[in-house]
């Protein structure tokens, strides 16, 4: 895969504290990329290092090949962005914010009267376009807002946490938007989330804490990273139980949301043999479940994508 943006070595202060640490990465034409990680581990930093919104202490960036530094007009201009937060005139129809977004990228006349209405058809508004974008619904505004941001026809996207606060029907759709771009029009996409079901969706992704990047790959790759299989359980004090399962089986337990979870190989052998463990009514509930990328990210960082750390049994 040719690649079509590359990171190295971003870093940036806030005062005595370094939010991001040596960030570098790579996406290929027509990849879709995750940065996953809980809030505070350096995401949004990051976003807003790229797009020039707060300056970097270190580090370069390259867009197709030319090397320029993070925030350059020249990577700006190359670059549709979303941002977390919204940023349409709610007082403003959908064809207006979409025409002023035209301007703004220096589209004049036929083109970007043709243009404008080709980004509402993408954004599924045919026909309510002229309303005042307050009237339209949350996931109507999230496609506005992609509308938006590619209405100057860039070929990288970047966007901050893109779905947050989108009911399922509405995910689903802004999805296949992504993949429509990424597969038919070449545009490699670069999207921050916490949430671990949505960076299963991706072609690859990298897990960032404490302004870090501590491992990348797809999610197969990184799933394969834990190996085996993971068993949660809740039966009486978690600490306790913990340390027994610990003792007894030779299994590393730890703590985590009131439940003890191991990671461990023949996982449904090891089921009774933890239940023996427990005197009958003790064991409240058992799963098992193959590693999800959340079981991932706890793996190799000891937080979970809230941020909260698991406790390891002694």
């Amino acid at each position: 895969m040719t690649e079509k943006l590359s990171i190295q070595g971003l870093s940036l202060s806030r005062g005595d504290r370094l939010v991001l640490d040596e960030f570098s990465l790579s996406v290929g034409s027509g990849e879709i990329f995750r940065l996953l990680g809980p809030n505070g581990a350096g995401k949004s930093s990051a976003f807003s290092a790229l797009v020039g919104l707060i300056p970097s202490t270190a580090g370069e960036v390259r867009m197709d090949g030319e090397s320029m530094g993070a925030g350059d007009r020249r990577l700006r201009k190359r670059m549709g962005v979303v941002f977390q937060d919204p940023a349409l005139d709610d007082r403003l129809s959908a064809r207006d914010n979409l025409g002023l977004a035209a301007a703004l990228n220096g589209l004049r006349g036929a083109d970007a009267a043709s243009r404008v209405s080709e980004m509402v058809t993408f954004a599924e508004l045919d026909g309510r376009d002229r309303e005042p974008v307050k009237q339209l619904s949350g996931g109507m505004r999230r496609r506005l807002e992609l509308a938006r941001a590619l209405i100057h026809r860039p070929s990288f996207l970047l966007m901050d946490e893109p779905t947050t606060g989108l009911d399922e029907p509405s995910f689903r759709r802004v999805w296949r938007a992504y993949r429509r771009l990424a597969t038919e029009e070449g545009v490699s996409i670069l999207l921050t989330t916490h949430r671990a079901e949505e960076a299963e969706l991706c072609d690859r992704l990298a897990f960032l804490h404490g302004g870090r990047i501590v491992a990348e790959g797809t999610p197969e790759e990184l799933r394969r990273q834990v190996g085996g299989e993971v068993i949660e359980f809740v039966a009486g004090d978690p600490e306790i139980a913990a340390q027994g399962v610990s003792e007894t089986l030779g299994l590393e337990a730890v703590v985590h949301g009131g439940k003890v979870r191991v990671v461990t190989d023949g996982g449904p052998g090891m089921i009774p043999r933890i239940a023996d463990l427990f005197p009958e009514g003790r064991l409240e509930s058992i799963e098992l479940h193959r590693p999800g990328l959340a079981d991932v990210f706890l793996s190799l960082t000891g937080h979970d994508l809230h941020g909260d750390p698991a406790e390891v049994a002694a």
